[in-house]
């Protein structure tokens, strides 16, 4: 047993003192080395995503898509991948419930041979909101009210009220699948827009959809609600559990694509990350299989220190003009550098597979050579790195004039059709009959002097869906 520094520790129980009864001596260096490390235990837990699970697995690519894209990990059909993926809950603390009624995030780290592709993304294939800037308000109503530290269905009303391009993940929420049965029984999206570029420099854009080959499984609220006293850790016990027992949980992970003459052409904006490609007009195709077969050998250092940002693409995946994404593509990598250091993807669960060359140098937790005796200056005269000019995207069309466009209340303002799918063409009538419960239930807890205000705003746009799902909730919360 030594310290940190290599010294051998003589006794880790027993402190030095002065005598039988001490006081200790302040030259105990193994007690204050031990205090000390344990003081720092804990890094800053995420704001959002804190409670999770993951696992170790292969991707194994299982139909052609080069003509679409370029990117190496798709380069043929039997082509194996090692991923890591990470589940967890949204809104929760990382002492959370893994039951409560929440999205879940699904996200994969694939180590590819040209770097790491995350694919960061929910078990929704939509969101409650459209424009980065609403993001911080909108979690704020998702945590705890400033006054009492409790959870407030109050604040969560008010903002969803107000909000009328969250219904479609509202609904979906409060549907059977806003409680999923553990992580192995639920699908994933990576949800945005991305594109995808062949070796002719075409782009087609792109949604990732991953299906659970296990079936779809969710939890009733009142199993959920047992299961947060008798096992809050239900998800990561079923996760661990069945990878242990061979039983490895598999997904299909499958594409839409469009055009960007399609996209061009098409009313819906099709980079609105509240908003669903219709499955008849871009069909879903399939890519490859994730299966995971193997739990983390230590939880902290490969799963609590995992950094997955949607920015991470390789050669052959891009991004797109999704808002939403735009704003993640920043935040993202900013959230990590301020957990777990500027250097956080040298730590080795996010460390790539393949050489890393920059200029990047020094700051905290830097753990390889640091660049040696190489320039941390570009350009130089040592040209030991040079640019790949073979990499860069086709060029991107851009237009219109610069403004704050949903601020003028003129655009994508439909935030009413594909809630009404849902409704009515995608649950049944007894999975109707649970929404409505489960809304009326949580407002219930809307408390206040703008109680009526918050409800009553609800309903109307409840109404601007179908009159019968305003209806039913009204008379459910006996109005």
């Amino acid at each position: 047993m030594t310290t940190a520094s290599g010294r051998t520790i003589a006794y880790n129980e027993d402190s030095k003192s002065a005598g039988q009864r001490g006081p200790l001596l302040l030259e105990d260096y193994v007690l204050h080395e031990k205090l000390a490390h344990f003081n720092r235990e804990r890094i800053a837990e995420r704001v959002v995503h804190a409670k999770g699970s993951g696992a170790f697995g292969t991707f194994t690519i299982t139909n052609d898509i080069t003509h679409l894209s370029r990117a190496r990990l798709f380069s043929n059909v039997g082509k194996q991948t090692p991923v890591l993926v990470r589940f967890s809950t949204v809104g929760g603390e990382k002492g959370s419930a893994d039951t409560e009624r929440d999205p879940r995030g699904f996200a994969i780290k694939f180590y590819t041979e040209d770097g790491n592709w995350d694919l960061v993304g929910n078990n929704t294939p939509v969101f409650f909101i459209k424009d980065p800037k609403k993001f911080p308000d909108f979690i704020h109503t998702q945590k705890r009210d400033p006054q009492t530290n409790l959870k407030s269905p109050t604040m969560m009303w008010d903002y969803w009220s107000l909000n009328p391009e969250s219904l479609h993940q509202v609904l979906f929420l409060m549907s059977d699948r806003g409680i999923p049965d553990g992580y192995r029984f639920m699908n994933g999206y990576g949800s945005h827009t991305f594109s995808l570029i062949n070796q002719n420099d075409e782009r087609v854009w792109v949604k990732f959809h991953i299906k659970s080959m296990q079936g779809i499984r969710t939890l009733s609220s009142e199993r959920a609600t047992e299961l947060r006293g008798l096992d809050p850790d239900y998800a990561q016990r079923d996760l661990i559990e069945a990878i242990d027992g061979g039983n490895y949980p598999q997904w299909r992970l499958h594409i839409q694509t469009m055009t960007e003459d399609q996209a061009s052409r098409m009313e819906m904006n099709p980079f609105d990350l509240t908003k669903v490609w219709p499955h008849a007009q871009f069909p879903l195709v399939e890519v490859g299989i994730l299966e995971l077969n193997r739990n983390p050998e230590n939880y902290f250092a490969e799963i609590e220190q995992a950094a997955f940002a949607p920015a991470h693409v390789v050669d052959g995946i891009g991004y797109s003009p999704d808002k939403m994404l735009q704003g993640r593509l920043l935040s993202y990598p900013d959230a990590h550098r301020y957990r777990l250091g500027t250097n956080y993807e040298q730590i080795p669960v996010n460390r790539p597979q393949c050489p890393v060359h920059n200029h990047q140098r020094d700051g905290l937790a830097r753990v390889d050579g640091n660049g040696g005796s190489a320039p941390n200056y570009w350009p130089n005269s040592h040209k030991t790195l040079a640019e790949d000019h073979r990499m860069p995207e086709p060029p991107m069309a851009l237009g219109g004039l610069a403004a704050w466009y949903d601020r003028n209340g003129e655009h994508d303002q439909d935030h009413y059709s594909q809630p009404r799918q849902f409704w009515l063409a995608i649950l049944d009538d007894e999975a109707r009959t649970r929404l409505v419960e489960t809304i009326a239930t949580s407002m219930r807890g809307i408390e206040g002097p703008y109680r009526s205000t918050i409800v009553e705003r609800q309903l109307a746009e409840f109404a601007k869906v179908d009159s019968m799902l305003s209806d039913r909730v009204r008379h459910e919360l006996g109005l």
